[in-house]
């Protein structure tokens, strides 16, 4: 067994990574931080706050608060169009604040959706923001936002409200890639893949492990076989017929093995970056009648939200910078080539539908692009 590496980075991060990080850990409790921006603002995820987060919203306000939606969950409760390229919609809330419950239906289209009617406002500046925070904290992307007032801090309710740059949030995934480290290394003998060893790398905000799976010596080779694979609890661990991870999962490890090297990049990143609570969401979206896309949209999130930085990360720390790429996505070798990963060959990788994922496929290659078939 190989010992642990040490990690090289700052386990206390910048300053500014460390006020995300406490952010986040907010968001998940509800708690209302202040968005630093040219005009700041008071926000809580609709998903979490309650009536002690909305108390002090509306005591720390100088203006009317509004919920920030994503364009297409702001369509579907307005029950009209809105601007589809917009970063946030903004709908007027009511003062006092409504309940906490009645948020939560807005903000989450698989609730009941008995909801009143709304007014839609301008959205403030630093809107796009305020919905990264949601994002980050695997929260629906739907935000109770007000300006604050000035000198909130020096009100007794102020006094613990953490503040945060909008800037900050923004530029947080491509700092978490820039901070991953590898923690641990050890063989791990699979049943295709007896000489595999796994490589745990970690970012700054210690969460969840990224996975490193070798198969032999990839770094040896001049342009290795590598599969960045999300991970899919549904899938991979529980042999979920919905999708193909699973079966693209140990289909690499094998190909890897019958090549006699390679690497998969397990990213924690399940159901295309939404996380896992966000994607059984999804799959009831699904169960409605949407297309896998659809109902990523309809959670008022994007298609992909991945962050393939953090691949490319990984790959650099392993010494495999020129690469052949096992996918169907032509979006993953754009994006690690943008980030400066030399694909010298896209190599296929497809499974035949099983009879319940055969639209899942199928929406893959006609609204998403994969080669399939």
């Amino acid at each position: 067994m190989k010992t642990a590496l040490k990690p090289t980075g700052n386990a206390l991060g910048t300053p500014r990574t460390r006020a995300v990080h406490r952010a986040i850990a907010e968001a998940k409790r509800g708690v209302p931080v202040v968005l630093a921006a040219p005009r700041p603002l008071i926000i809580a995820p609709a998903e979490t706050v309650g009536a002690e987060g909305l108390r002090l919203i509306d005591l720390l306000s100088s203006e009317g608060a509004m919920l920030l939606l994503a364009p297409a969950r702001a369509a579907a409760v307005l029950q009209r169009e809105v601007d589809s390229q917009a970063p946030a919609i903004a709908l007027k809330l009511t003062r006092p604040l409504i309940d906490s419950e009645t948020l939560k239906r807005v903000a989450d289209p698989t609730m009941e959706q008995i909801l009143p009617h709304f007014e839609m406002v301008d959205p403030p500046a630093a809107a796009a923001a305020a919905l990264a925070l949601g994002k980050l904290a695997r929260l629906l992307p739907a935000m109770v936002v007000a300006p604050v007032r000035h000198g909130w801090a020096s009100v007794p309710a102020g006094h613990d409200l953490l503040s945060v740059p909008a800037k900050d949030l923004l530029a947080y995934p491509l700092e978490l890639a820039a901070s991953l480290t590898k923690v641990a290394e050890v063989a791990v003998p699979l049943e295709d893949a007896r000489d595999a060893r796994l490589i745990a790398f970690r970012a700054l905000d210690q969460g969840i492990e990224h996975m490193a799976i070798l198969v032999g010596n990839p770094a040896a080779q001049e342009a290795p076989l590598v599969r960045v694979h999300s991970e899919c609890f549904t899938g991979d661990l529980l042999g979920s017929l919905r999708c193909d991870c699973g079966p693209q999962l140990r289909g690499a490890i094998a190909r890897m093995a019958a090549e006699g090297a390679g690497a998969v990049l397990y990213l924690a990143q399940e159901g295309r970056g939404i996380g896992l609570i966000n994607k059984l969401r999804a799959y009831t979206m699904q169960d409605r009648g949407l297309d896998t896309l659809d109902a990523n949209r309809a959670l008022g999130w994007q298609a992909d939200e991945r962050n393939f930085s953090i691949a490319a990360a990984m790959l650099r720390a392993l010494g495999m910078t020129r690469i052949r790429l096992l996918t169907n996505n032509p979006e993953k070798v754009a994006s690690l080539e943008a980030c400066g990963i030399e694909v010298v060959a896209r190599v296929a990788h497809e499974f035949a539908p099983n009879g319940v994922n055969d639209a899942y496929l199928a929406t893959k290659a006609a609204r998403f692009g994969h080669y399939l078939g």
